[in-house]
């Protein structure tokens, strides 16, 4: 990468950062350690050699090959033309990212549901979720327990890790109205999330070993039970932005699910800082009240009519929401 950077500067220009999953969870500082050619835009082989010959060397040695040996399906086809290009390389999301100086993302799947911002003009890897929001106020939504309680509700999981899937979990959600522009979200937002990033490199931990430690009933760190409070004040704030003020935001250490204590033996219980069942339930019985009532809007005002949604939510009887929908890749 070094010598073509040297040698020849122009095709520099297609050598991007690389972020993914593992870096997410695991760097202090959200780091990328891998770049990656991009050469999505390059309409056809003569323009490949023509702009960029020491890259067109490189991806036709690595790349070419597996493209070739592509079985007959129609799917298939493109990407046997095209074999310099990405297969999945979301021009829609990526133009729209080109505005914003950082997104919001997620790994698919992880133990811990856990957002954070990523600055743009790198190229994400498939086991990222990117949103096209870079406010507090949209972290902090995402990020509190409202949020989640609905994730892991209609999510799915993988052995006993999270998986976040945007379809039902992010759609589908009814957002507080007017949560975009709420002071009281964004202020409490940004103090969560520069406090956990200065946590982060103080402690030289990723989020995944935060949270473990977050939602460990050992843990007694100044620093992790001033993380807890200031998770509690993201929603507090939620909470307000819905009107719920009758619901309390006091956690309890419980099992994520019932485990047979003498199988379980030494290994370490999957305890998670949250709220008491009764509390979850009521919060989700009204976050299930308010999807139905913003469906039916929709649904009078016509809406539903012009607007056809795929299936999986409606096979829940959830209804997507249409203002948020499209800020995911």
């Amino acid at each position: 990468m070094g010598e073509i950077r040297s040698a020849s500067p122009n095709e520099a220009d297609r050598i991007h950062p690389y972020m993914g999953g593992d870096e997410l969870n695991s760097s202090p500082t959200l780091a990328y350690r891998r770049w990656v050619i991009n050469l999505n835009d390059v309409k056809d082989e003569v323009a490949l050699e023509c702009q960029c010959p020491k890259l067109a060397a490189i991806v036709r040695e690595k790349v070419k090959p597996e493209r070739d040996m592509l079985g007959p399906n129609p799917n298939n086809v493109p990407l046997k033309q095209r074999w310099w290009a990405y297969q999945g390389h979301r021009p829609t999301f990526y133009a729209a990212a080109t505005h914003l100086e950082r997104v919001i993302a997620v790994t698919a799947v992880a133990p811990h549901l856990s957002f954070a911002f990523l600055p743009t003009r790198m190229i994400y890897a498939n086991s990222l979720y990117l949103f096209t929001l870079s406010t507090f106020s949209a972290f902090c939504a995402l990020q509190s327990r409202p949020h989640e309680i609905w994730t892991r509700f209609f999510g799915s999981t993988l052995e006993d890790r999270l998986r976040y899937t945007p379809s039902d979990c992010f759609e589908t959600f009814p957002f507080p109205t007017g949560w975009v522009n709420q002071p009281a979200i964004e202020a409490a937002g940004k103090a969560y999330y520069e406090f956990r990033a200065a946590l982060m490199v103080k402690n030289d931990e990723g989020l995944t070993k935060t949270y473990n430690r977050f939602h460990d009933p050992d843990g007694r760190d100044p620093d992790i039970l001033l993380l807890r409070e200031l998770h509690s004040a993201m929603d507090r704030a939620v909470l307000d932005a819905y009107g719920w003020i009758d619901i309390p935001t006091a956690c309890e250490f419980l099992l994520d699910y019932e485990i047979e204590e003498e199988e379980w033996g030494d290994k370490k219980k999957p305890y998670r800082y949250r709220w008491p069942d009764k509390i979850r339930d009521e919060v989700l019985a009204r976050l299930l009240e308010l999807n139905a009532e913003r469906a039916k809007e929709e649904a009078s005002s016509g809406a539903a009519a012009t607007k056809k949604r795929g299936n999986k939510a409606g096979a829940k009887h959830v209804h997507k929401a249409s203002d948020t929908e499209d800020l995911f890749s």
